[in-house]
């Protein structure tokens, strides 16, 4: 199997009426308690081994992971051979003690184990770490050599924050090819299908400290599709610097300061570089667009990173990646030269926004945090689209996919600027904005030709102040918002970054107030 065998076969489902995977799981799957599902464990002396650095093990189905996914593995040479289901493979807990499932149960997902170069202390050299996770839909999870999983990655969303509800297409096969011996990369090729769309996907994946993986794919659509998300990734945000971040939300009853998988937005644009902080406790869901003409990049962060910030031992959000997402050139497949298909559609992140969607939650294990790209043209049935993109763990920064030319927000913090002479309550006409910079290019001490440029969507910015902050090797804004009267319903949006002798030298800093 190739990546263009597996082009032809979407092209194949996106000719034809749509057909649900089925939903056929035995009733003592299906009536799976979370906990009971949790017990369910693959046996890894039956792992797949892939060259010498590689391995893979599989999900059950059961509970919330009710469809079959068909697993190939592609050798080097020769046809693909399917996995076969045998329960003998996992250990199946004491709630299905001594029962067995017949041969075509299938699996639910896989997951890849790799032998970093530095094995964890107390293990055997050589030993294999799990890294990348296919489970759920098009969800996968990824995480570089140290870190802990985190924010999920999709290859697909579609309709995300319509009205009429967001449709979730399915990798429904997944071809995990063979490496050569020593190798230290790996290829899967996977299919995906959904009532509007087929898909073809390619992910070459380079395990390590950052982890990569070069995304190729091929979709055909089955109708006309207005929201189209590209290089979607799925977070957590339940509480940062703040408080939920949201004008009147309600605070939160927790000994931990901060509780998220992600703090911010970073999108990256031919002439900048912008930082959204994410924000929960709005009466509704929001949606929020920043247009790209072309996309240099996006991706969801997780810059504060240090224990204090969370002082969660067991969840270690500190450790937890953020993934960046780049548009790379892909030439046109052979299906979009014989459809005519223009370069515009072969690349679709030259022109539209990244759309951030933001769900209100008070539940930590829920991702209610959203970005991906949203081409300007809508998809259309009979047009190809073919495009490529490279994704990366982010750990501390600055790193090689956001550099330090740029200083980087790094804090956000509000609060009442009553502080010399404060009424009870606080007023809320008066708000002040304590933004934090840090990056090597910054000057290092007080400089008059480093100023803050300030806006607002709505009321005033009041005095605006650009100081250097001996304690860190940073620099900060400080700056006073005046809401207008009446406030608005909605949010308004608040920029700021730093100039030098007129020269952005910070990305821009842009908050919903």
């Amino acid at each position: 199997m190739t990546f263009e065998g597996v082009v032809e076969q979407a092209q194949r489902l996106a000719a034809a009426a749509y057909a649900p995977q089925p939903d056929d799981l035995p009733p003592a799957l299906a009536g799976l308690s979370y906990d009971g599902y949790r017990r369910i464990v693959f046996r890894p002396a039956e792992s797949l081994r892939l060259g010498r650095h590689f391995s893979a093990q599989l999900f059950h189905r059961g509970f919330l992971q009710k469809k079959r996914v068909r697993l190939f593995v592609q050798p080097r040479t020769g046809a693909p051979q399917p996995v076969p289901y045998e329960s003998r493979l996992f250990d199946l807990g004491k709630d299905l003690a001594g029962k067995s499932f017949a041969p075509d149960l299938g699996f639910a997902g896989f997951r890849l184990h790799y032998a970093f170069s530095d094995a964890p202390k107390g293990r055997v050299p050589g030993f294999q770490e799990e890294f990348l996770v296919f489970l759920g839909a098009s969800y996968f999870r990824l995480r570089g050599d140290g870190q802990e999983y985190g924010l999920s990655a999709r290859g697909l969303a579609i309709g995300t924050g319509a009205p009429e509800g967001e449709e979730f297409p399915d990798f429904v096969a997944h071809w995990i090819c063979e490496p050569e011996p020593e190798a230290r990369r790996i290829s899967v090729l996977s299919l995906l299908d959904s009532p509007s769309v087929a898909g073809a996907y390619r992910f070459e994946i380079t395990p390590g400290d950052p982890a990569r993986i070069a995304v190729t794919a091929s979709l055909h659509p089955r109708r006309r599709i207005d929201r189209l998300g590209l290089a979607p990734l799925t977070s957590m945000f339940l509480h940062g610097q703040s408080g939920p971040g949201a004008r009147n939300a309600q605070a939160f009853d927790d000994f931990r300061p901060q509780v998220h998988d992600s703090d911010g937005l970073a999108v990256r644009t031919a002439t900048d570089r912008l930082w959204r902080p994410l924000v929960n406790g709005r009466p509704s869901p929001q949606i929020s667009a920043f247009r790209a003409q072309p996309l240099k990049g996006f991706g969801l962060m997780q810059r504060e990173r240090t224990f204090a910030a969370y002082l969660d031992v067991e969840a270690r959000h500190e450790a937890r990646p953020g993934l960046w997402i780049e548009p790379t050139e892909g030439a046109p497949g052979p299906e979009m030269v014989a459809s005519g298909a223009s370069p515009r559609q072969a690349g679709p992140f030259a022109d539209g926004a990244v759309q951030l969607f933001e769900i209100p939650s008070r539940e930590e294990y829920m991702d209610n945090i959203v970005a991906a790209f949203v081409p300007a043209t809508p998809a259309e049935p009979g047009t190809p689209l073919r495009f490529a993109y490279r994704l990366t763990t982010v750990g501390a920064e600055p790193t090689e996919a956001l550099p330090g030319d740029l200083a980087r927000v790094v804090s956000t913090r509000v609060g009442s600027a009553e502080r010399l002479r404060p009424t009870e309550p606080p007023s809320p006409q008066r708000r002040l904005y304590a933004i934090d910079f840090e990056g090597p290019n910054l000057p290092k001490a007080q400089d008059d030709g480093v100023t803050a440029v300030v806006s607002a969507g709505a009321g005033t910015m009041v005095e605006p102040v650009a100081a250097f902050v001996p304690q860190t090797g940073g620099w900060r804004i400080y700056v006073e918002w005046q809401p207008p009267e009446p406030l608005p319903a909605g949010d308004v949006v608040l920029r700021a970054h730093l100039e030098k002798d007129g020269r952005p030298i910070s990305e821009i800093w842009d908050a919903a107030a």
